[in-house]
């Protein structure tokens, strides 16, 4: 299950996971079925744990906390785009300024969990970062069992806002209202096979 992330290992690659990666391929299934606003509230929700874990180490760091808040608030249609976008950037730029490979990933995770607020296509990048800071944290040889327990912890949190998006009185932005807008996900991953049919066509 695990074949492709030792091979980045081996490589040395930065980001280990990918939408290639074979133990992620049921979460990203159920990713595409799902309208964008409960992608929103588990992006979120599951970039509460990364948030938890970076602020223990650097508890003077408040960007990647500012950038799940006004997302959020982005979400709820209280501040524009702009703002929001800024406060993504600024926590990815946390992980250039730390020089902490694994910290630094969270970062990037919790930069991506509030990106999903504009497109849902970076959702994923929330399990790519924080699963290979996950590798990173257990080693080459211990990271199964952890990975394997976080992509579950996912899976059914997915399933939770699933059930549960539509009972909880929150605002939303309107442009999350629209739920005749197809899912990006499931949009780009139709797009990838029509390519790769294309090619055994041609």
């Amino acid at each position: 299950m695990f074949s492709d992330v030792e091979i980045k290992l081996k490589k040395r690659n930065k980001i280990l996971f990918s939408r290639d990666s074979q133990c992620l391929q049921e979460l990203i299934k159920l990713i595409q079925l799902q309208n964008h606003r409960t992608i929103v509230m588990w992006a979120l929700d599951c970039a509460k744990l990364p948030l938890e874990q970076f602020e223990a180490k650097y508890s003077d760091e408040s960007r990647p906390r500012t950038c799940l808040e006004l997302c959020e608030a982005w979400a709820r249609g209280k501040i524009k785009m702009p703002i929001a976008k800024q406060a993504i950037l600024d926590s990815h730029a946390v992980a250039k300024t730390i020089d902490d490979s694994e910290y630094g990933d969270l970062c990037h995770a919790i930069g991506h969990a509030g990106a999903t607020v504009h497109v849902e296509t970076h959702a994923l990048g929330l399990p790519f970062y924080e699963l290979t800071a996950i590798v990173l944290k257990y080693g080459k040889d211990n990271f199964s069992k952890p990975v394997s327990e976080k992509i579950n912890y996912y899976y059914n949190r997915l399933l939770y806002w699933k059930e549960n998006v539509e009972k909880i009185e929150v605002e939303w932005a309107e442009f999350l209202l629209d739920d005749t807008r197809p899912n990006k996900e499931r949009l780009l991953s139709e797009k990838w096979m029509l390519k790769q049919q294309k090619k055994v066509n041609s």
